[in-house]
């Protein structure tokens, strides 16, 4: 196997480049991060963007449909959305949008705090073809194949390595 390191802080320079151009960022958005890894790359993104609001941040684990694959978190913090839901403008952060499982909880833990008036999925990297929900992301920092295998790790340094195979290098 190779160990690709990717430059995590260009990436995350791409994505607010990107993020500034929505409709959404216009209208003083409030940012999300899906705990652990969302959260570290949302801190980032919320730092370089300078967005006014405290970055709110959820624990997506009680609202996760694969339990019996991967058991109950026993770390499982609360969530801090410290502002209010109804009628924002919501840039909701990942890591890596793998199967959409993790973004269908998100959201669904989001409506349980109140109604945005949109959310702008952002992640930092999209394992394409690997979708088993019909979620894609607004935003990517990279879009890399679906057999790769990917390891975040953080907070600091941020840093993402993705293994490959010798006979794809």
């Amino acid at each position: 196997m190779n160990e690709l390191d990717i430059d995590v802080n260009q990436l995350i320079e791409d994505i607010c480049d990107q993020i500034k151009r929505t409709r959404a960022f216009a209208q003083s958005p409030k940012m999300i991060g899906i705990r652990t890894g969302g959260e570290w790359v949302a801190t980032k993104i919320h730092n370089q963007l300078e967005l006014e609001d405290e970055l709110g941040v959820i624990d997506i684990s009680f609202y996760r449909d694969d339990f019996s694959k991967i058991g109950l978190n026993p770390t499982v913090k609360p969530s801090s959305i410290p502002w209010e839901i109804d009628d924002q403008h919501i840039i909701l952060v990942d890591d890596v949008l793998y199967t959409g499982r993790t973004t269908r909880a998100a959201l669904n833990e989001i409506f349980d705090f109140g109604r945005p008036a949109s959310v702008t999925l952002v992640s930092l990297l999209d394992r394409k073809g690997c979708r088993e929900l019909p979620f894609q992301a607004d935003i990517t920092g990279m879009q890399i194949e679906c057999s790769q295998k990917i390891k975040v790790s953080g907070p600091e340094p941020l840093k993402v390595t993705i293994e490959t195979s010798e006979a794809s290098s």
